[in-house]
């Protein structure tokens, strides 16, 4: 029986070693692949202009600059603003509840974007009037808004 038992312990090896083998070969090779590549890609003159390096990060830069400006909640904000003053805040207010249940990452932008429709009510609508439209839209941030501008 104890035979029996040490045959299966070498038969379940058998995989394992396989592929740790496989590992022990073919990780070094990629290793020295990458890092050839890597050092074909530094700029050894000493010239930033020439360096792909620094060309695409540039061009990274500019691109995450591009998107960190408009993100997709101040696209949101802004359009809602617009149809505020074009509309009322009950319909910008109805949007964003909408805006934040198709798209939940939204959600934590929800009371910002609330309180800034809220001041924006008091300018175009006074004080009163913009209270009337307060919903219960991400908890009491429009109302808080509201309370802000008015205060």
């Amino acid at each position: 029986m104890k035979h029996s038992t040490t045959r299966q312990t070498r038969r379940g090896r058998g995989p394992a070693r396989r592929i740790g083998r496989s590992l022990a070969f073919v990780l070094p090779v990629v290793l020295v692949l990458s890092g050839t590549l890597a050092v074909t890609r530094v700029n050894w003159s000493g010239d930033p202009s020439d360096s792909v390096l620094a060309a695409s990060q540039a061009s990274n830069a500019k691109a995450s600059s591009q998107a960190a400006a408009r993100a997709p909640h101040e696209v949101l904000r802004d359009r809602l603003l617009t149809e505020l003053q074009e509309e009322d805040p009950g319909v910008a207010l109805t949007h964003l509840q909408q805006a934040v249940d198709e798209r939940p990452s939204l959600a934590g932008h929800c009371a910002s974007i609330a309180r800034a429709l809220g001041r924006a009510a008091v300018k175009v609508y006074g004080p009163t009037r913009a209270q009337s439209y307060a919903r219960p839209v991400c908890d009491t941030a429009f109302a808080s808004g509201v309370l802000a501008a008015h205060g």
